[in-house]
């Protein structure tokens, strides 16, 4: 694995193993780089849980990091993102950690000669995020065949969703989709979530885009909980076995009820805390590869 973009790139045999990787660091494997790599993060758009994960994950392998600030950057001069990663690249950077604003962003960087990990793509992919549900998730129920998952919100814009979509279909999973019809995504195998609720193992919900309903007066945080979100009588409704996940940043009382945020059910701040383990794993693959 040169670069991590996206994952239907990679064969279901490396996200196992990238899978298994990250669960063995959990359990207490070391690499040392001994900050002889350096890994460059640049984030072009907003990210808090993604961004200070990466960060973190190599500190922990004993690489060095260079955070890139897109507002005090020569972008602001006309620089395109080619030759801003060019920079990294020639400064003697070993690998890019990018988040961007352009749906496949990475295809632009095809002259780039160190690896690339995909931080997330505009409403196309977000491969990090949709590895460390799936730890969550081995970790719960040690297996993947035949789990029972619906992803619940705005579909339609969501990278966490289509990265998911695909690699858990993938792997054997029954995925559904649910939320307002507006962010439904064709072909995406869409329900009623008060139908399924019952059946399904696990409930991802999706951060409510308030930007996107700014100036909206139609839409109603407390309306979207009604329909949409999980609610406490839904969570009453869930299997004893069910667990619910949610990228973050949450919504509290909007996709999911305050109180249920971290209830016994919720594996959202686990989520979190796999988040570095996988991206360790990432960095390391990478590295070693290069």
């Amino acid at each position: 694995m040169k670069n991590i973009v996206n994952l239907s790139d990679l064969s279901l045999e490396q996200i196992h193993h990238l899978i298994d990787e990250a669960i063995a660091f959990k359990n207490g494997k070391t690499v040392d780089y001994h900050q002889k790599k350096v890994v460059a993060n640049l984030f072009f758009e907003p990210s808090t849980r993604t961004h200070y994960s990466f960060d973190m994950a190599a500190g922990n392998l004993g690489c060095r990091t260079q955070n890139f600030e897109a507002s005090n950057s020569s972008l602001k001069k006309g620089e395109t993102l080619y030759d801003t990663c060019k920079l990294f690249e020639s400064i003697g950077c070993d690998a890019l950690v990018i988040r961007h604003t352009d749906d496949y962003y990475y295809k632009q960087l095809e002259g780039i000669h160190i690896p690339i990990l995909n931080a997330g793509d505009g409403k196309g992919n977000h491969p990090s995020q949709s590895l460390l549900d799936l730890m969550t998730i081995k970790e719960e129920f040690g297996h993947f065949e035949g789990l029972k998952v619906v992803i619940v919100g705005d579909i339609l814009h969501s990278r966490v969703a289509h990265s998911n979509y695909d690699v858990m279909q993938r792997l054997g999973m029954q995925v559904y989709t649910s939320g307002p019809l507006e962010y439904k995504q064709d072909g995406y195998n869409y329900v009623d979530f008060d139908d399924v609720i019952e059946d399904m193992d696990v409930v991802m919900l999706l951060r409510v885009q308030h930007e996107r309903h700014a100036g909206d007066e139609d839409f109603s945080k407390e309306n979207y909980h009604r329909i949409y979100g999980l609610s406490l009588e839904r969570y009453k409704r869930l299997k004893e076995t069910a667990i619910i996940m949610h990228p973050a940043p949450i919504n509290r009382d909007v996709e999911i009820k305050d109180e249920l945020v971290e209830s016994g059910k919720s594996r959202i701040f686990r989520q979190m805390h796999n988040g570095v383990f996988i991206r360790m794993a990432m960095i390391h693959e990478v590295l070693e590869n290069e």
